[in-house]
């Protein structure tokens, strides 16, 4: 019989305790949590709907969409991915909706459903839960300094010390300073997942206005991504910034979120761009501020025309060839100077954590130390929004529970 520890009661977490009480129901599985619940981000996730994982199914590879860790989720994705979550929770009696955009959401669209199924399960399989409890620090042979604040006083701390056969660490808070005396790579965490701020009042002047298909880049470098794009009395948000944000979340970090921000509002080339403006011009004697391209609303468009330096009054037949050109040019390649970062509503991912080349990636056990385990936050695996970031959580939860 063996003596596991969990630290950290969120998704992850609960989910391996679960699993290891299943697959070893005469072993002794306890969870620490440093809160006084658990699975609090998981309550909150999707808006409160919990977007559980996402189908895969949109073109989205595990390259595309963990722009850390994608070699690593490949793996553990290939061995539980997302049928297999939907039919472990399934078990639970959870039935689960597909989006149109392939997002996963249980029918209920409630998250707390979630919460409550894995607690009934991990309080039915036997798994002793204590909250309040704050691990401090990890030494190379698995002792735990647990710090203990008493229910009846946050003021009166107990500090105690245990030795387990197995830990498995999936906290994401604080992780350098627990493995400190471990020798374990931590890659340091910067945010990722939130929106833009710009300079430009022009553009913040069109918050609420929405963009089915833009294309989204940083000047000087590769990161680009692409999506719906939704305009705000800040800058820029939606699908397609909190992709980039997700992808060139270091790169932003180390450029105290200053940068210059390329936008392709059509998400096409040039060649495209001139046709439909070829099209466009054959209402020669209209006024080109008043014949926008169905891709574009007519206050957008018209913030474009400007920006291109085109009169307010001039007319499609008065063009010409240096007019049609900067107009190409907005389109395909407007920019706009990013003055910081904005948080994202439900913005708690972190790319950084323990090094991945710190793991067998077979098991998730620490190559230093035997018997220490990572799943969940803590590793240095991130994804964009979607659904990703929790499919991760499960993924190498069921990862560490099989490999024991």
């Amino acid at each position: 019989m063996a003596n596991v520890v969990i630290i950290g009661g969120g998704a992850a977490g609960c989910f391996c305790a679960v699993e290891i009480a299943r697959l070893h129901p005469d072993w002794n599985v306890t969870v620490l949590e440093a809160g006084n619940r658990l699975m609090a981000k998981l309550a909150v996730t999707g808006g409160g709907r919990c977007n559980i994982t996402n189908t895969f199914e949109g073109g989205d590879s595990p390259e595309s969409v963990y722009p850390r860790g994608f070699r690593l989720m490949k793996r553990a994705l290939a061995r539980f991915g997302w049928r297999d979550c939907l039919d472990w929770f399934g078990r639970l009696g959870i039935e689960f909706t597909i989006q149109d955009d392939h997002c996963v959401f249980p029918v209920s669209q409630d998250a707390m459903q979630i919460v409550r199924a894995l607690e009934k399960e991990m309080h039915l399989r036997g798994v002793k839960v204590q909250c309040g409890c704050k691990v401090e620090s990890i030494s190379a042979d698995r002792t735990l300094t647990v710090c203990n604040v008493s229910a009846a006083s946050s003021l009166e701390h107990t500090k105690s010390t245990v030795h387990p056969d197995i830990v498995i660490l999936t906290s994401g808070g604080g992780t350098a300073g627990i493995l400190s005396g471990t020798g374990i790579l931590i890659e340091p965490p910067v945010p990722s997942l939130f929106t833009l701020k710009l300079s430009d009042e022009g553009i913040r002047s069109l918050m609420g206005i929405v963009v089915e298909n833009a294309g989204l880049g940083l000047a000087g470098t590769r990161f680009r991504s692409h999506g719906t794009l939704l305009l705000t009395d800040w800058g820029v948000s939606g699908p397609a910034t909190l992709k980039l944000s997700s992808y060139a979340a270091r790169h932003l970090s180390e450029q105290g979120y200053k940068g210059t921000l390329l936008v392709n509002w059509l998400d096409r080339d040039e060649s495209y761009a001139k046709e439909m403006l070829d099209a466009l011009s054959v209402a020669g004697g209209r006024m080109i501020i008043n014949t926008h391209p169905r891709e574009l609303s007519d206050r957008l468009w018209r913030h474009l025309v400007l920006r291109a330096r085109i009169r307010e009054d001039c007319r499609w037949s008065e063009l010409g060839s240096k007019g049609l050109s900067r107009l190409i040019s907005t389109l395909t390649a407007d920019t706009y100077e990013i003055t910081g970062r904005a948080r994202f509503k439900e913005e708690f991912v972190t790319c950084g954590g323990v090094s991945l080349g710190e793991v067998n990636p077979n098991t998730l056990e620490a190559r230093k130390v035997p018997g220490l385990y990572f799943a969940g936050e803590v590793l240095d695996i991130d994804a964009i929004t979607g659904g990703f970031n929790l499919q991760a959580a499960w993924s190498t939860a069921w990862t560490v529970a099989t490999s024991l």
